[in-house]
């Protein structure tokens, strides 16, 4: 507010540092000067006056250049031939006379209150009349527990010192109270609550607007439903859902509420359609408060007793909402069992209302009302079984959803591998974390798949999508790389193959899931003959080596395209792996997350590889703590781990001779086998032996390429390899009596436990397998 004064004459006389805010004159540049000089345009109506006007609006000129629009008044001063003028710029003197318009409107009307409260929640103003028996207006100083009864002013002051410490309104909370002088009757009002705060933004106090209103009912009935449709059923746990419904209720509908469901309905499954008495299954799912009023009932307690076949229960059971007080109800079950689990202490008047959907009682939910609370009205039992109607539904969704994943689970859980295998090749183990701690299921999956000659394969792959059909595919490309693993293919000749298998299924997809078929996967083989591991990789992460010394890096390999993209070549890439080194093989739901991407993620994994691998710790411990390490809150994709630690064969247990390109060779091949088999104790292998290994040479000399050579290794079995440089492909057949040939691969397969045949790169090798019997293989580092 800027004031000046003036002689009788209009000249300034003194003038405030707030007009010189206002004008930008100082004093030394106005004083002594006629004011009509800072006037840049006066009203039409005060052009002509003869005399200092009262009061008005006038357009000031400003210091620079511009103009101010002020709203002014007049006043003489006591004593002296001297004007008092103060003014303001005009928007705020309007907003002033606006604001004190809607609080003289607002507090003339008869149901709404209003209140200003100081920041000790004392009555600073307020237009409240209620306060005493005669109606007289609610005195300043005075505190809610002197108007209201101490309960309900108790939890009004709660509300108001959360909106002054926190500065969050409050918009339309019902509240029930009741008068200090007339506690028996209570009234519904709805409250709206603002800080209020000074210049600098210090709290100073709280307005508190009540509206006492014939709809307020039906308002927070309509924002009861409202809430109850937006809270309710966000979540496809039944029991969470059960709970929303209970904290949206209580207290805002009921004192105490409980959800009982079938015990079906937790697993899942439907409940049974009986009528009448017997043991229903019910199991609480979500009561509220949780606290002791509940004698006998806990969330997910013990079954409800058995009931009666009573006509209130078939009632229940036909879909119909039942409204009592508690002495009716209690007479109603008749069963003072049931009487002590269903009735809480301090209940005077229920509402049970059926959870029926789709031609099912899931359940029920029973809500009380105890103490000064009104007892229940017919409108308000005809919105329990709304809100029960939408709620049921929120739950058999749940449900529904619960037997699908559980579904899916045990699906993916067959069809994944054992999590441990132990192999003369590695020990591995294997780690599954599903997306959403298990509330998603995708299609990550490992394998460790045990080949010839001690050799081990391991396999890493993640599917495109999520839920059953991700699943499914994880389990057709899982049984085709074990079939084309056992054909040992190389690993990248089997990537192709699969690739062709992927695009087969984009094929058979319908037209808008083309997209959503695909997968990427790594496909590696460890040989602990020659402590080498050759793998390739379709658009999955590169696995992470563990040497013994400590040391960890991911393995530069060249990764190909997924599998969903085909007509391009994959790339093998071969390292030497030393005894007791770990092969980790992830998917990238464990090492991309949080903004990190696949090369960031892997360097996480190395480092943390490094500090946890050690020799003299468990592999499945390892694991354990990389996932709690990496992903240490539910992940929102699948996360799978598999570790490898490798062994090798003694240079002890294998033996090696060439083969020369002469027929005479074959007698040659078995004496030296002979010699062998006796050096290693096996001499009850030795005729069998000889016989493989002279059928298996002459194959050699016969039908191969030199050079040829001649391999034994011993473990837990006998294994006899014979490779030479044809790729020629050998096959068993039946020779008939008269036939000079054919016999060679039938007697070898009788003879050994299983044989077979692998290629590759310019070469091809035909083994032979003998159980050795009665030796325990030693456990290799």
């Amino acid at each position: 507010m800027a004031a000046a004064v003036l002689d009788e004459r209009g000249t300034v006389l003194r003038w405030t540092r707030t007009a010189q805010h206002l004008t930008g004159f100082p004093a030394e540049e106005v004083c002594g000067r006629p004011v009509k000089e800072l006037v840049a345009e006066f009203p039409e109506e005060l052009r002509t006056a003869t005399e200092m006007p009262a009061s008005g609006r006038a357009r000031l000129r400003h210091r620079s250049g511009g103009t101010v629009d002020v709203t002014f008044r007049v006043s003489a001063m006591d004593g002296a031939a001297e004007f008092l003028v103060l003014a303001a710029p005009a928007h705020h003197v309007v907003h002033h006379e606006q604001g004190a318009a809607l609080l003289r409107a607002l507090s003339s009307q008869d149901r709404v209150t209003i209140a200003l409260h100081d920041t000790d929640l004392a009555t600073v103003q307020t237009n409240a009349t209620p306060g005493t028996a005669e109606g007289r207006r609610v005195q300043p100083g005075s505190r809610l527990c002197d108007v209201l009864c101490t309960e309900d002013a108790e939890s009004l002051e709660a509300v108001l010192r959360q909106v002054l410490e926190t500065g969050t309104p409050v918009i339309r909370r019902g509240q029930q109270v009741s008068w200090r002088h007339e506690p028996a009757r209570r009234r519904v009002l709805s409250l709206s609550a603002f800080r209020l705060e000074d210049a600098r933004g210090h709290p100073t106090g709280v307005a508190a607007l009540y509206v006492d209103s014939p709809n307020v009912r039906a308002r927070r009935h309509l924002d009861l439903t409202r809430e109850v449709a937006e809270r309710v059923g966000s979540s496809l746990d039944v029991v969470r859902t059960a709970r929303a419904l209970t904290d949206v209720l209580v207290p805002a509908f009921g004192d105490l509420v409980t959800v009982d469901l079938a015990q079906s309905v937790f697993d899942g499954e439907e409940p049974t359609k009986q009528l009448g008495g017997g043991d229903l299954g019910l199991r609480t799912a979500a009561l509220a408060p949780t606290s002791t009023v509940w004698p006998t009932r806990t969330e997910r307690g013990d079954h409800f007793p058995p009931f009666p076949d009573l006509p209130l229960l078939r009632r229940f059971q036909q879909g119909e909402t039942i409204m009592l007080c508690a002495d009716q109800y209690g007479a109603a079950l008749g069963d003072p069992r049931l009487v002590e689990f269903l009735v809480p202490r301090g209940g005077h008047s229920v509402v049970v209302a059926p959870l029926h959907a789709r031609g099912l009682t899931l359940g029920g939910i029973s809500i009380w009302r105890c103490g000064r609370s009104e007892p229940f009205t017919e409108d308000e039992a005809d919105l329990m079984t709304q809100i029960a109607s939408g709620a049921a539904l929120a739950i058999d969704n749940a449900r529904r959803y619960t037997r699908e994943h559980r579904a899916a689970v045990a699906l993916q859980q067959r069809l994944l591998p054992p999590a441990t295998t132990d192999t003369p090749a590695a020990e591995t183990v294997a780690l599954y974390l599903p997306a959403g701690g298990g509330a998603e299921i995708r299609g990550d999956w490992y394998d460790a798949i045990a080949l010839p000659s001690l050799r081990l394969a391991l396999v890493a792959g993640d599917v495109i999508g999520h839920g059953m059909p991700a699943t499914a595919t994880m389990g057709r490309l899982r049984t085709a790389i074990q079939t084309l693993a056992d054909l040992e293919l190389e690993p990248e000749e089997l990537l192709t193959r699969i690739a062709d298998l992927v695009q087969r299924l984009v094929a058979e997809a319908p037209p808008d899931h083309h997209d959503v078929v695909g997968a990427t996967c790594l496909y590696a083989v460890y040989d602990p003959v020659t402590r080498r591991c050759t793998m390739a990789s379709a658009g999955h992460p590169p696995p992470v080596l563990v040497r013994p010394d400590g040391t960890a890096e991911a393995v530069g390999i060249r990764p190909g395209p997924p599998l969903a993209v085909g007509g391009m070549p994959y790339e093998t890439t071969t390292i030497e792996i030393e005894p007791g080194s770990v092969l980790a093989l992830c998917t990238d739901g464990l090492i991309e997350h949080s903004g990190r991407d696949i090369d960031q993620g892997l360097q996480c994994l190395a480092d943390a590889l490094a500090t946890s691998c050690r020799p003299d710790r468990a592999l499945d411990e390892t694991g354990r703590t990389l996932l709690a390490e990496l992903r240490p809150q539910p992940p929102r994709d699948d996360a799978a781990l598999l570790l490898a630690r490798t062994r090798a064969v003694p240079a002890q247990d294998t033996a090696h001779w060439e083969i020369p390109a002469d027929p005479a060779a074959v007698s040659e091949a078995r004496e030296w086998t002979r010699r062998q088999l006796t050096r290693w104790g096996l001499d009850d292998l030795v005729f069998t032996t000889e016989l493989v290994v002279s059928e298996l040479v002459t194959n050699a000399i016969r039908y191969g390429r030199p050079p040829a050579d001649l391999r034994l290794i011993r473990d837990n079995v006998l294994i006899c390899e014979v490779t030479d440089s044809s790729s020629t492909q050998p096959r068993l057949r039946r020779a008939h009596t008269t036939d000079e040939g054919g016999r060679g691969l039938f007697l070898v397969a009788q003879l050994g436990g299983r044989w077979g045949c692998r290629h590759g790169q310019n070469r091809k090798t035909i083994w032979s397998e003998q159980l050795i019997e009665r030796r325990q293989p030693a456990r290799r580092p």
